[in-house]
């Protein structure tokens, strides 16, 4: 299997629905499946990576910078391979372009505030409320779809929107009652949230500089982020408290954060995998799902006993995020179906 083609994805799309429905239904569950796996590992990891009474490391800007590193490096070498194999693998030709870089630069910026939110949102508060600590991202993308797009959103999606604003103020009550609060980790949640629906947005005007390849794009972003991370791990002090570390020559502890840096990358890929194999729809509700199979996990692992109305805010979170899906799938299949108002004259003039 490519790794990445540039072929036509609606031939693509044909192409699977012409495969047998056994066949079909085992590609389908091994994609879901390994995109499940990829990502609860991932948020598992890190967690180590970052708050691990083991580890006791406190440098969360150098794991993210590490994780770009090795994604960085993945993609050149990726891009290597395919130079020499161009039968086996497809995969685009990255060459660094200091244009290009100055181009993307804006988005990089959102696009290390987003995973270095994400990080220190995980480093502060637990794995099981971690998802409820980064569900505003849904809100977000409303609010400045309006605000920077002007556009306009629909009553049901707005209700759907404040679902998710109450699972999460309900999910902050209950952590606050529970004593676990980390009013630090949520407020980098709010702010991982706001960063993911900024990159969203900026990816799509990003795009077309970098010939609408989103490898190219993940080079690019990783080059960058490697760049505007060490003037930062130097201002905080992070290489310092690096040096003292006592586990710094371990194969363990490099082993693990390699393998971090592997998880970044192949989210990005497995996530394009299950939308080529199933539908961005589809995407999301088996993400909503996810999310809820790794709170249950996280509860579970870290043997903690919740509360009625704690698992109630996990509820309205995923609900809510699960009903704004399907209210977006709902409303733009009601557009495509209604007919433009050319072909609604034409129909009334009997041509």
């Amino acid at each position: 299997m490519a790794l990445m083609g540039a072929s036509d994805p609606l031939g693509e799309a044909e192409a699977i629905k012409e495969k047998p429905f056994l066949l079909r239904a085992l590609q389908i569950t091994l994609v879901v499946s390994l995109y499940w796996v990829t990502s609860i590992s991932m948020v598992f990891l890190n967690k180590y990576l970052l708050d691990s009474p083991s580890l006791q490391l406190d440098t969360p800007i150098f794991v993210t910078f590490y994780q770009c590193l090795v994604t960085m490096l993945l993609c050149k070498s990726l891009s290597t391979l395919a130079a020499f194999c161009p039968g086996a693998m497809d995969f685009p030709t990255l060459r660094l372009d200091l244009r290009v870089a100055r181009s993307v630069l804006p988005l990089s910026v959102v696009f290390i505030g987003m995973i270095t939110f994400n990080n220190l949102c995980l480093k502060y508060v637990g794995v099981a409320f971690y998802n409820v600590g980064r569900s505003l991202t849904t809100v977000f993308n409303v609010l400045l779809s309006y605000l920077l797009l002007k556009q306009t959103t629909s009553f049901y999606a707005l209700l759907t929107c404040s679902i998710i604003i109450g699972g999460f103020w309900l999910g902050v009550d209950q952590e606050g009652a529970e004593g676990t609060l980390s009013w630090t980790g949520t407020l980098f949640g709010v702010l991982a949230s706001l960063c993911v629906s900024l990159n969203a947005i900026y990816t799509k005007k990003v795009l077309p500089a970098v010939d609408g390849s989103i490898w190219r794009l993940t080079f690019y972003n990783n080059v960058n982020a490697c760049v505007l991370f060490l003037p930062l791990l130097l201002l905080l002090g992070e290489l310092q408290t690096l040096l003292n570390f006592s586990q710094l020559g371990s194969t363990h502890f490099w082993g693990m954060m390699t393998l971090g840096g592997l998880f970044g990358f192949a989210i990005g890929y497995v996530t394009g995998l299950q939308i080529k194999f199933t539908s961005p729809l589809t995407h999301n509700v088996s993400g909503t799902a996810k999310a809820c199979a790794q709170t249950v996990l996280a509860v579970l692992y870290y043997e903690e006993t919740k509360s009625f109305l704690w698992w109630t805010s996990n509820m309205m979170v995923l609900g809510g995020s699960s009903a704004y899906t399907w209210v977006r799938g709902w409303e733009m299949k009601k557009i495509q179906e209604e007919p433009s108002p050319k072909e609604d004259e034409k129909s009334s003039m009997g041509v």
